[in-house]
């Protein structure tokens, strides 16, 4: 998107701590929606990920139609970035385009937070919504919906032989 005009203009958007909105997975990780793409124009969503010690995450994953970066702020965040899995320290940043098979977790004793961004911005707050209403309501889902609704969300399975607990890339990938 370019900006076409020869002034500028006062359009910036506003969002103090207590107007963002954000919600609390089963697991006890606290998702805070900064700026979801609905506040960005579409063009980003950034979200704080706060996950108490030894918080699961997404397996080895993929999304089709966004990128994702991953900025760590506190603690240590196992990230998984297609070849390996890598402790990030506060500071550590992994960018993830599209296609780019990717999964965190915090294995350590520690709590742990981070910023995620999503660009472009889909609704990916729907999607979180959605698996921390599945948390709290004890339903379970089959394989088959389980698919259904990753797909929905552009998040899809890396499949067989992506490694979801080894710190080394799985044997027999290019």
């Amino acid at each position: 998107m370019t900006y076409a005009k020869d002034v500028g203009e006062a359009s910036a958007v506003r969002r103090l701590v207590g107007g963002v909105s954000e919600l609390t997975m089963r697991s006890g990780t606290n998702v805070r929606f900064v700026a979801p793409g609905s506040v960005t124009n579409r063009q980003f969503g950034l979200f704080e990920w706060n996950m108490g010690p030894q918080a699961g995450g997404p397996d080895a994953h993929f999304h089709k139609t966004f990128s994702e970066s991953f900025y760590v702020l506190r603690g240590t965040v196992a990230l998984f970035d297609g070849t390996e899995w890598v402790d990030a320290s506060p500071g550590d940043f992994v960018y993830v385009p599209e296609g780019g098979v990717h999964g965190f977790h915090n294995v350590s004793g520690e709590p742990a937070s981070m910023l995620i961004m999503f660009a472009p911005g889909p609704p990916r707050e729907k999607y979180f919504e959605e698996l921390a209403e599945i948390g709290h309501s004890g339903r379970q889902l089959s394989d088959a919906e389980w698919i259904e609704l990753w797909a929905r969300h552009d998040q899809y399975p890396a499949g067989e032989g992506w490694s979801e607990t080894s710190k080394t890339r799985p044997a027999g990938r290019a």
